[in-house]
């Protein structure tokens, strides 16, 4: 749990909040920067009990390194489907994977889940009820041993070096 620091316990939140406002209301009326502004208060001061606690990032240029490599591999994964699918005498090999998981901390699962997810070829499909393993689909596998390397050294090592020192 959170404990509130201030009246505004989340700015960059409270500001996000006040601008979706005012693009959900398409309109900078002065009354709307009200309703939005007090939106964007309330709901975190009224929510922030539910909250985990914030992670300290341990290195945060190492957490811009992980943000460009996975962006990188977002792109050259978006090719890599886009090829098999426009190649469909190649056969495809799904395949259910157990990734057995290094991370201890539900922020830091929860990140990697998200990052395997948003990698195109490769979903997330469930997490263990202990904790200690993943369930990943991915849409062509020759070597299972491989890509289980392959996230461990890409995505679960950098998460682990950023958030879990």
């Amino acid at each position: 749990m959170i404990a509130p620091r201030s009246w505004l316990p989340t700015p960059v939140l409270s500001l996000l909040l006040l601008i979706v406002w005012l693009l959900l209301v398409r309109s900078y009326a002065f009354g709307q920067f009200v309703l939005g502004g007090s939106l964007a208060i309330l709901i975190p001061l009224l929510t922030y009990r539910f909250w985990d606690a914030r992670p300290l990032i341990a290195k945060p240029f190492a957490l811009l390194r992980f943000i460009f490599r996975v962006l990188g591999d977002i792109i050259t994964a978006n090719f890599e489907v886009a090829y098999l699918i426009a190649n469909p005498w190649r056969k495809l090999k799904p395949h259910f994977i157990e990734y057995p998981l290094m991370l201890e901390e539900r922020f830091t699962i929860t990140l990697l889940a998200n990052t395997i997810s948003l990698t195109p070829g490769t979903v997330s499909a469930n997490l263990r009820m202990d904790g200690k393993s993943l369930l990943i689909h991915a849409l062509n596998v020759d070597d299972e041993e491989a890509l289980i390397n392959q996230i461990r050294e890409r995505y679960e090592r950098p998460l682990k070096e950023i958030y879990e020192c």
